[in-house]
């Protein structure tokens, strides 16, 4: 996994990294099927899942990851239904993030060439999310994309390219719209 984390392009699947990725696969259903009213089940077994979680959070089911160990996540996160995660690399989510329904980030990059491909030849890079971003519904984030604090990403957004902080970016494939400012603070808050 390390060769691939660094950018080389390495054969397919081994033994061992399947071995994980159907215990990780198990965990997530046993997650998944598990009721919203069984608390304290569920933080147990999602802090098994994932490398690092904050101590507040919200991850609706079902929930998807290949090896969990990979994803760190900061305080106050929520994730809507049906978030998935394929952390060949490190996934870095910040404090405060949203997710809306039917997100997914990706890392894994496979072989364009079909010969390659049939092999399992591939590579994977990092995924980064600041603190402070939303994310609406129905976004796909592509491997080696940088999501800077403060951003919001449209619904039905496809991420190539990085973002930059404080902006409001849409699209396939996403780009930035506008800065996000103080005109855009809800008027009728008391």
């Amino acid at each position: 996994m390390l060769r691939m984390q660094n950018g080389e392009w390495v054969p397919g699947i081994r033994p061992d990294v399947s071995e994980k990725l159907t215990e990780v696969a198990d965990k997530c259903f046993r997650y998944n099927s598990l009721p919203p009213s069984r608390i304290e089940e569920r933080e147990a077994l999602i802090r098994q899942i994932v490398g690092r979680l904050g101590e507040r959070f919200v991850i609706n089911s079902p929930f998807h990851c290949d090896f969990g160990c990979y994803i760190s996540i900061g305080e106050n996160f929520v994730a809507n239904f049906n978030l998935i995660i394929l952390d060949e690399a490190q996934v870095t989510i910040g404090d405060n993030v949203f997710l809306g329904p039917n997100c997914s980030i990706y890392t894994i990059i496979h072989a364009l060439t079909a010969t390659e491909r049939n092999e399992g030849i591939m590579t994977a890079k990092p995924v980064s999310i600041g603190d402070d971003v939303w994310i609406a519904g129905d976004c796909k984030i592509l491997p080696g994309v940088e999501i800077g604090a403060g951003s919001v990403i449209g619904a039905g957004s496809v991420v190539t390219k990085s973002i930059p902080a404080g902006v409001f970016a849409v699209g396939n494939p996403c780009k930035v719209v506008r800065k996000i400012t103080e005109a855009d603070r809800p008027h009728n808050l008391k």
